[in-house]
């Protein structure tokens, strides 16, 4: 009945992957989006809580529950920047150490996983295309 109904679909490939995910990124004791906020701030120690929420396509009032929930575990800590008494940069942790070997085996894990089940190419077709989608649909929402 909703073979060619994107919004059904697109669900359902969402709820699919969100169930790999949170099984993976359970084993560090982490939402998947708390350990990509993680990966972030590995990827880059300093960033702002500006430049978090806009990396990671969140709101800033979620970036900021999230760096709570994270701080509050000693996985991440936050810094005033000096600039702006309202900005902080975030940095790892104390604690952060012990999963940061953890995240990165996962993603690798997940990323194999997906590109096993999936021709490596129709995955990265299929992000090509979502993220297209998704400019479109902004653009849209923009110009109406």
């Amino acid at each position: 009945m909703f073979e060619r109904c994107l919004y059904f679909n697109l669900n359902t490939l969402t709820r699919e992957v969100n169930r790999l995910w949170e099984d993976a990124f359970r084993k560090v004791g982490l939402s998947p989006s708390h350990a990509y906020l993680m990966r972030a701030v590995f990827n880059t120690p300093g960033i702002t809580q500006k430049n978090l929420a806009s990396e990671l396509k969140l709101s800033p009032s979620t970036v900021t529950r999230f760096i709570d929930i994270l701080a509050a575990r000693g996985l991440l800590e936050r810094r005033h920047t000096g600039e702006d008494a309202r900005e902080s940069a975030i940095y790892p942790g104390k604690e952060s150490k012990k999963i940061k070997a953890g995240l990165d085996n996962i993603a690798r894990g997940l990323s194999k996983q997906v590109r096993t089940l999936m021709n490596e190419a129709d995955v990265e077709e299929l992000i090509v295309r979502l993220r297209e989608a998704k400019s479109a649909l902004q653009q849209t929402q923009k110009s109406c």
